[in-house]
């Protein structure tokens, strides 16, 4: 962000558009507070109104007085003429807009380390645009940019880019799973990680550019051969790391699952009664799902995109007519069952199984018997589950197959979990600098390699800075004694 962009201020609608019955509009930058004392002009006189709890007067703030930090203040917000500039402007030539409350937090103690005002209105689409517009004209006001309150926090040293990340993904947040995953990630533990990683290897870096250009100071003996078991241990814990089955992805993301089988088997009705809503049409002619048919469900804390396909019978795909629509839907769903997190492999109940559905299973399929309700015995494949999609039957115990299956995919593991592609490149790439680092046949050929490794780490918290070699190599070798 540009020094000029810095120095404006922003403002956005923070909390859901829509009639509510509060509003929150959040300012922020240098003139944050001085918009404030020119759209809160309040009388000096005691309010009429009293606190709810202590039954005492809520005193007014006094006209021209400053607001207080971290303090609600009750008040009436106006929107001045055309020619008003300045708190002294008579009533006759201001527009009351709310009667609401403010709090204004200072610098440094705000969420982006700027001034901030919020204004608490009422939420009214009315109200909450002629506020909006009110701003929009304040001198160096703009409307904030998607996630620019968060970016100056960031900018401003107040979190990392793991921690701001985290932000987003707890407002995105569907289940408790994927909250709990965000709240940690936000109050640190993917930080601290990569930043205790970081100082190890910053550390290494240190000695192994003091031992190449200060060959005559008095440092210890043998550092090289210190700094090989240091990067040995670091490839083994980047390993560990990033061997976890992208649990942390997948939770983010959700857990994919692919409802597949036969025509008929009744993959749409198992779709809505999972659902506990009409998300596929459901009818007794064969071949009607046609094209991937999704529904989002929260199981047992886990979030799950549910896939409906369309029925699988490889050996009728045709290029020709109607044909040739079936045989893209079916396409879709051979390519959608092989990249699921989870196979639901459902059976008709009243048919044998076909061999075409038996070929897809593997570890991470759940087989289910559709239609028990009928009541027709077939040979059923091992550990499938008996349901009935039109009574429930069953589906309890399918329910909790499928969030056993998650816990499995996802883990129990309570190390911090990699949760976007970005990270998982920038680890890559510093196991990657680490291992030829340990080929180096020369020194200097190793601390560059070991800078790479180094500032991999750094991209992922967004913290790239020389000034800690520079740190450490004073701190531990007192050069220039």
């Amino acid at each position: 962000m540009t020094n000029a962009a810095q120095n404006e201020t922003i403002y956005a609608l923070a909390t859901a558009p829509g009639r509510a019955g509060i509003a929150i509009i959040r300012v922020s930058g240098p003139a944050a507070k001085d918009s404030l004392s020119l759209l809160t002009n309040t009388d000096t006189s005691p309010s009429s109104g009293k606190d709810p709890i202590s039954k005492d007067p809520i005193p007014k703030t006094p006209t021209g007085s400053a607001p207080l930090p971290n303090q609600l203040e009750l008040c009436k917000i106006i929107r001045r003429g055309k020619n008003s500039v300045s708190r002294e402007t008579s009533d006759g030539d201001s527009v009351l807009i709310d009667k609401g409350m403010t709090v204004f937090f200072k610098a440094p103690a705000s969420y982006t380390g700027e001034d901030v005002v919020e204004y608490h209105i009422h939420g009214g689409p009315a109200v909450i645009q002629e506020l909006l517009n009110t701003l929009s004209s304040q001198p160096g006001h703009r409307l904030a940019e998607p996630g620019e309150f968060t970016r100056r926090a960031f900018e401003n040293g107040k979190m990392d880019l793991t921690e701001a990340e985290a932000v987003a993904d707890l407002i995105n947040a569907e289940t408790q799973v994927q909250k709990a995953q965000a709240l940690s990630q936000m109050e640190g533990s993917l930080a601290r990680l990569y930043d205790r990683w970081r100082e190890a290897l910053t550390a290494a870096l240190a000695h192994t550019e003091a031992d190449i250009e200060f060959p005559d100071e008095d440092l210890p003996d043998g550092v090289m051969p210190q700094i090989r078991p240091v990067i040995e241990k670091m490839i083994g814990d980047l390993d560990a790391h990033l061997n976890d089955n992208r649990r942390g992805e997948i939770l983010r993301n959700g857990v994919h699952v692919a409802v597949i089988g036969a025509p008929n088997a009744g993959k749409s009705s198992l779709v809505n009664a999972l659902a506990q809503r009409d998300v596929a049409i459901v009818s007794e002619l064969a071949g009607t799902t046609r094209d991937i048919i999704e529904a989002h469900l929260d199981l047992g804390g886990y979030p799950v995109i549910l896939a409906d396909t369309a029925g699988l019978r490889p050996d009728q795909i045709s290029e020709k007519g109607q044909d040739s629509i079936e045989s893209e839907g079916i396409r879709r769903a051979l390519k959608r069952a092989e990249d699921a997190d989870i196979r639901l492999l459902l059976f008709d109940g009243t048919q044998e199984p076909d061999q075409h559905s038996l070929d897809l299973i593997d570890e991470n399929t759940i087989i289910a018997i559709n239609k028990s309700d009928i009541g027709k015995a077939v040979k059923a494949p091992k550990n499938a589950i008996a349901i009935s999609a039109s009574t429930g039957d069953g589906l309890e115990t399918l329910i909790n197959a499928l969030i056993d299956k998650a816990k499995t995919l996802i883990g129990q593991n309570e190390a911090p979990a990699l949760t976007r592609q970005r990270h998982r490149k920038a680890l890559e790439e510093c196991r990657s600098s680490l291992t030829r680092a340990l080929k180096a046949q020369l020194p200097e050929l190793m601390a560059e390699d070991m800078r790479l490794s180094v500032r991999a780490l750094g991209r992922i918290t967004g913290r790239v800075d020389v000034e800690d070699l520079l740190d450490v190599i004073f701190r531990d070798f007192c050069i220039g004694k």
